[in-house]
């Protein structure tokens, strides 16, 4: 610690100091703060020039403060009082206020005003660049596994309340008025038309859940699968088709992602990345969670194997209910054709396999001179058409 002391002087702080002079030792006074105490305590300190360093003299302890390692505080009021701290000590204080023990402290401390080394910027990078990968990895890789575990696993009435809850946010995304929410279409005529439909298609499937369907009133042209058995329509979508069987197909085609579950994945993942961005950015709730949630589900970007098989499972429904699977590649090929407004339901529907390769497997899967029953009257199929009025 401190050591034995051989000689005590005071010297002349108005004249100069000479370091290189023999070894002595001199004395202050100062106020030390310890960190744990807030109380401060009365120092005798030493200037021991042959050992290089600043002793304090405390009456519990004896401390060695090097005079390399010694640092003033900035921002401090006046230049009456020196604040000095270690180096590498985040809180012990010395509180010098005398002129003679300033000028003693100044003359044998030359690294006072040293700032603390900062981290290469190389460095900080590189830690920007692992904390994105890290959150990445967690976004894309880990919350699709996890999400893909728990979709094979959550009861049917979990699957169904998540699908509540779900098409509730998306008519509150969509609804411009702020009040109840995008309407749904309920004319009896048309929901008679539309419920002819769901019973061809169905008629011979075991489904584990019963389809809700739906119909939005929103000049969108596009349909999509939620979690529970949850089938929805935009009203753009039904004025844009030009027959019941192209309506048909699509309903096959969305009918096949609910029965591989596929919008709980969808929707299981974005929620779980809602939930890591939560945790980074604070509160990520509201308004934009509505929006985030109601774009990943209408246009969900679900994985070729996921497309390929609600497609096959499209073909081999409208067969087995007397309907042409050609109707479905008809009703693309004429949206990619006109473009204009249909970008959000082609986007959906140009998911892995390509559209063109779709397409064609739709008007392979039809036996050639195939005659097919018509789904709907003409009447009725101008009812379904006409079902937000």
């Amino acid at each position: 610690m401190g050591g034995n002391l051989s000689e005590k002087t005071i010297i002349n702080v108005d004249g100069p100091t000479d370091l290189t002079a023999a070894p002595r030792v001199v004395e202050g006074q100062g106020l030390f703060l310890d960190g744990d105490r807030a109380a401060p305590q009365q120092v005798r300190l030493t200037y021991d020039d042959a050992a290089q360093r600043l002793v304090l003299h405390a009456a519990t302890a004896t401390l060695n403060w090097r005079y390399t390692d010694l640092r003033a505080l900035r921002d401090q009021a006046g230049d009456d009082t020196l604040i000095l701290r270690l180096q590498h000590d985040p809180t012990a204080r010395l509180v010098v206020q005398t002129p003679q023990d300033r000028q003693l402290i100044r003359a044998r401390a030359k690294r006072l005003n040293k700032r603390a080394k900062t981290v290469r910027r190389g460095r900080l990078l590189s830690w920007a660049a692992a904390a994105i990968g890290s959150v990445a990895l967690i976004i894309f890789v880990l919350v699709p596994i996890m999400a893909d575990q728990l979709a094979e696993y959550l009861p049917p009435a979990g699957e169904r309340a998540l699908g509540d809850a779900t098409f509730e946010q998306i008519r509150t995304a969509l609804d411009e008025t702020g009040f109840d929410g995008l309407a749904t279409c309920d004319a009896p005529k048309g929901l008679a038309a539309l419920a002819k439909i769901e019973s061809r298609i169905t008629e011979d499937m075991d489904l584990e859940t019963p389809l809700t369907v739906h119909v939005l009133d929103h000049d969108m042209v596009n349909a999509f699968a939620l979690p529970g058995g949850y089938v929805v329509f935009f009203r753009g979508l039904l004025e844009e088709a030009e027959t019941a069987e192209e309506v048909a197909a699509v309903f096959a085609h969305e009918t096949g992602h609910v029965v591989a579950r596929d919008p709980t994945r969808i929707a299981l993942r974005s929620a779980g990345s809602i939930g890591v961005l939560g945790l980074l950015l604070g509160d990520f709730a509201g308004g934009a969670v509505v929006l985030f949630m109601a774009e990943r589900i209408i246009q969900a970007d679900y994985t070729q194997d996921a497309e390929a098989a609600a497609d096959v499972f499209a073909h081999n429904a409208l067969l087995a209910a007397d309907l042409p699977p050609s109707a479905i590649g008809t009703f693309f090929e004429r949206l990619a054709a006109d473009g204009g407004d249909h970008s959000g339901f082609m986007e959906h529907f140009q998911s892995h396999p390509a559209l063109g390769d779709r397409i064609a497997a739709a008007y392979d899967a039809e036996p050639d001179n195939a005659v097919f029953r018509p789904v709907l009257t003409d009447d009725e199929w101008a009812a379904l058409q006409s079902i937000c009025d």
